[in-house]
């Protein structure tokens, strides 16, 4: 009870403070959107940037939190988009969709806040460490997934894939701020005083306008959609994943800072890019929004299960 109080109830009050705000009129639903946008554009990539620059890159980027975390992240899209199939008799497309939120974790407005507040901000390494290829990763897992179900047997354009997975990539504002930290990380490079200044004021603001921007965007989403999809979805986001990565980071023998950052990460529901993604292809939309409202709300009890049994 005492890990509900002081570690998650503070991030869920503040997404609670966005939504509130939102529903009843004191801010409006293009002002959460433009925060969302600020957050997720500017102020979190500063974060990242600043945090890649600080870590240890050859300690914290270690190939067994990788693997296990995104073994884990692997299995459950693959769950997700057979049981779609299987299960719910789903278009191939809606499966991919069904796959992905599966797989696409809120590891920056859900996970980092509540690692943050539960072990600290030196705990934060082994998050940094899995966000700085989570981008990449799911959305090359995303867009090769769907665009080989779209195109059919023998038909897929590794060039119009190649072309198509490089724009979503390179376009993407948290990808150029982690390539940006890299290369002042690994060249020894001083980021003059001022301007790190500003970064590190940017940075501060990303949690707490991040978790205020989800609470006023969530007001735009409605439970709808097959009710039993979105419920399978929870059970692999909030339960399945987190239990992989534990069995995964206990094989690796990962250390306790790390276990810990992967399972919590795990834990989380999965973001609003799972939407986005969605409304790029036009497929399971409804489905996609719904799921991240359920499972946003739902993951106050996941993670606070896991962080009563985590070490």
């Amino acid at each position: 009870m005492q890990s509900l109080i002081t570690v998650i109830l503070p991030v869920f009050l503040l997404i609670g403070a966005g939504w509130t705000a939102t529903r009843y009129g004191l801010t409006s639903a293009a002002a959460a959107e433009a925060l969302t946008k600020f957050a997720q554009s500017v102020a979190f990539p500063c974060l990242l940037f600043r945090a890649v620059v600080q870590l240890d890159i050859g300690q914290e980027f270690s190939a067994p939190l990788l693997l296990s975390y995104y073994a884990a992240a692997t299995a459950c899209f693959f769950v997700g988009l057979i049981a779609a199939r299987v299960v719910f008799r789903r278009d191939w497309e809606d499966c991919v969709v069904v796959g992905f939120c599966c797989l696409f974790s809120n590891t920056l407005m859900l996970a980092i806040p509540i690692t943050e507040r539960a072990y600290g901000h030196e705990a934060l390494a082994s998050n940094f460490a899995i966000v700085a290829i989570h981008a990449p990763f799911c959305y090359t897992l995303g867009i090769v997934a769907m665009e080989i179900v779209r195109a059919g047997p023998g038909r897929l354009n590794p060039l119009r894939l190649g072309a198509q997975i490089s724009r979503q990539v390179a376009t993407n504002p948290l990808v150029i701020a982690l390539m940006l930290g890299f290369i002042v990380n690994l060249s020894g490079l001083v980021t003059p005083a001022p301007l790190y200044a500003a970064v590190n004021m940017l940075a501060n603001a990303a949690v707490p306008v991040g978790l205020f921007a989800v609470g006023g965007v969530l007001t735009q989403y409605r439970l709808e959609g097959d009710g039993r999809l979105i419920a399978m979805i929870c059970g692999v986001t909030l339960l399945l994943h987190p239990s992989l990565m534990w069995l995964f980071g206990r094989a690796v023998d990962l250390p306790t800072s790390a276990f810990r950052s992967a399972v919590i990460t795990a834990a989380v529901a999965p973001g609003v890019n799972t939407y986005v993604f969605a409304n790029i292809y036009g497929r399971a939309k409804r489905v996609a929004a719904s799921s991240v409202l359920i499972t946003t709300v739902g993951c106050i009890l996941s993670v606070w299960f896991w962080l009563s049994v985590l070490p």
